[in-house]
Parts: C-alpha cells; structure tokens; sequence
C-alpha cells in the first residue's frame, strides 16, 4: 500500500530533493528543484556507470553490483550535492529508490536515503524506480497530465495510462523479455560485448533490414502486450550462421527494425485505445534506456504524428537509469504530502499498476508475478 498524505505536513516552495538510484549497475545520486508552478531545475546529476566491473561477464551480476554500490554510494552522493553547491541542510526531502531492481543493490541506497532523513531530520521518499522513469519527461520539458507512456528499458517495457503521481493504470505489457533485454542479449550473440544496446544500435547503421526475415511476435493477439523472446531466440541462431561484417552489419539492422517495428504496433493499439478515453489530450511520451535508440526514436515519433500525438522523450543523459527523475518523482511525491517511514522495504519486484498486476498478470503461474 502506498502511504496516505500527511496532511501535517509543511510543504515549501519550491521543494528541493536529493535523489538516490542504485537499482541496478550505476550508483547515481542527483538534486532536483520543484517549483510550484511546476517548473523543474536539475541542479546536479551524478551516476557512476559499472560497466567496466561487469563486461567480463557478459551482464550485470548482482552481488559485484551491489558490493559496488557499498563502495561508491558515499562519494556520489557528497559529489551531487558539491556540484549542486548546497548543503544537507538545504534540502525538503531525501528520496531513494525503492524498486523494483537488484534487491541488494536497492537496499543500498534506500539505506543510505534513510540515513541522511534520519540524521538531518528530512522527510524520505521510497520511489518507485518505474515511477521515475514515468517522469523522467518532465525533467527537460513541460509535459501535462495525462499522457501515453511507452517505458522501454532492460527490464521492463510496458504502456501506461499516466494521469497523475502514483496513478498509472497499465494497458500492456511484456509477457517475456523486455526490449532492451532482447538487445543486450542478440548483441552478446553477435560478440559485440556489453551493454549490448549501443553497440549493435552502432553496427546497425548501414545495414540493410530488410535482408533477414525476423518473426513478428503475437500478431493475432488482442490487446497492446509485447514478446520479444522468440525475436531473440531467432536473431540469435541467425547470429551464429553471419560470417562477415556485412552480414552483422544487416542483421543487427533486422534486429533493430524488428524491435522497432513492434513497439510502434502495440503503441498504434494503445494510442486508440487512450484517445477513446482522454479525447484531444495526446501526449505520447517514450522513456526508459531504450528511448535512447535514435531508430526507436524515429519510427514512434513518426507513430505519434500519423495518429495525431505529441511525441516527447527525455534527454539520452535522462533515458537510462539517472536520480534526477528519482529525485523529481520525490518532490512531486512530497509536494502531495506523500512520504515513507523509515520502515520502508526494498522491493526487487514493484508494479506501478498493483491492482493489474494482481488480477491480470502477464506471467504464467509457478513464477514470482509480473516482473513490472
């Protein structure tokens, strides 16, 4: 359940928050100030990328994430406040992500935003990291509520209905690999290394999509879920049958396409299904580390024209896992008088829409519910 308004609360303006994020391979730390006509300063944004700790085994591994996050979540967070040229003392809040993620790794800074609101007398924010990414808009434009949310990341990619803070409802989502999974994972089948994503979005450009038939996922199935998994699983055979750079060269672009191609058919079902409901208010607003995929970009932008949508993504420097959108997505939240206990839980699966996740889950029985 999420924590009921405390409407003793004193509420400033504008509302400055520290923002912690160390759900998965970067500890990041970042300041944001809230203003109450809505405007939205960055006023520092810090992640220490673990890429270098993890390329040896081809992904993230939990425990060396986690043991990073130990080691580094002290001088991110003394490095955000310096470059943001405040002190403890100036801040309204301290927000920390939540979840879902790497259970050990989100403990770590919950922890440490625990620590800080302990200490300095601060209200704390569990965040939902999802949530932060549903805002992560916000941070570089003036984007209103409502808006379509296509979230697309290594972990997760799912259409949401956005009306407000901590109202989501969810119109689909994956049944099994994310998008950027199926990335990272074809392209450590191509031997391109990790993180994938960037690498085979590189090799791509060039490539003729059009030379390697890939299969087009739930084409007769109702409703706006996505599957990547069979993609991946064929990409990947093709991958050990390409000899030579122009080979990987098209199939990365095939792939590209592919992904591509299904985000903007299940975004098309959304987009109709959102208009029915909201009217002249389109607002299509695509984040998550995937949004940073320039093709990606190109064809749901071209979506969002055909059907009469706005098309907003953040920054690349915002796309992919930051605590500014951490940060804002505590302001906004305790702007409403909406803060945690210093009991609050690490949560390695969290979905924004709990009451979907419950009665409509996208995983088959015997697994540990929805991912998202």
């Amino acid at each position: 359940m999420r924590p009921q308004p405390n409407r003793q609360l004193t509420v400033p303006d504008p509302l400055t928050v520290l923002g912690i994020e160390t759900s998965c391979d970067e500890t990041a730390a970042g300041v944001v100030r809230r203003h109450g006509d809505g405007r939205v300063e960055v006023m520092s944004s810090i992640v220490l990328s673990q890429v270098k700790d993890h390329a040896p085994f081809g992904g993230v591994v939990p425990e060396i994430a986690a043991r990073a996050h130990v080691e580094a979540i002290d001088a991110v967070i003394r490095a955000a406040m310096t470059e943001a040229d405040l002190g403890f003392g100036d801040l309204d809040g301290v927000a920390a992500t939540a979840g879902p993620g790497l259970v050990g790794g989100v403990m770590v800074g919950l922890s440490a935003g625990k620590a800080i609101a302990l200490a300095r007398g601060l209200p704390l924010i569990a965040v939902n990291h999802l949530e932060g990414h549903a805002l992560s808009a916000r941070l570089a434009a003036d984007v209103a509520y409502p808006y379509l949310l296509l979230l697309i990341s290594g972990g997760h990619c799912q259409l949401l209905d956005v009306e407000g803070v901590g109202r989501c409802t969810r119109l689909g989502s994956t049944i099994d690999d994310a998008a950027g999974e199926a990335f990272d994972k074809i392209a450590k089948a191509l031997g391109l290394g990790y993180p994938g994503g960037p690498a085979l979005e590189k090799l791509a450009v060039g490539g003729d999509a059009s030379r390697f038939p890939l299969p087009r996922m739930l084409l007769g199935r109702a409703g706006c879920d996505f599957s990547f998994s069979g993609l991946k699983t064929a990409a990947a055979r093709l991958a050990e049958t390409v000899t030579d750079e122009t080979d990987r060269r098209d199939l990365a672009a095939a792939v590209q396409g592919a992904i591509a191609r299904q985000l903007a058919e299940r975004s098309e079902r959304a987009m109709r299904i959102y208009a029915e409901g909201h009217g002249g208010d389109r607002r299509f607003v695509v984040a998550g580390g995937v949004a940073a995929n320039s093709e990606v970009r190109r064809v749901l932008e071209g979506v969002a024209a055909a059907h009469g949508f706005s098309f907003t993504a953040p920054p690349l420097d915002y796309c992919t896992d930051n605590a500014a959108m951490i940060a804002l997505a505590g302001a906004e939240r305790l702007a409403l008088g909406l803060v945690d206990g210093l009991d609050a839980v690490a949560r390695p699966r969290w979905p924004l829409d709990e009451e979907a996740a419950l009665n409509r889950p996208t995983h088959v029985p015997g697994r540990k519910g929805a991912k998202a």
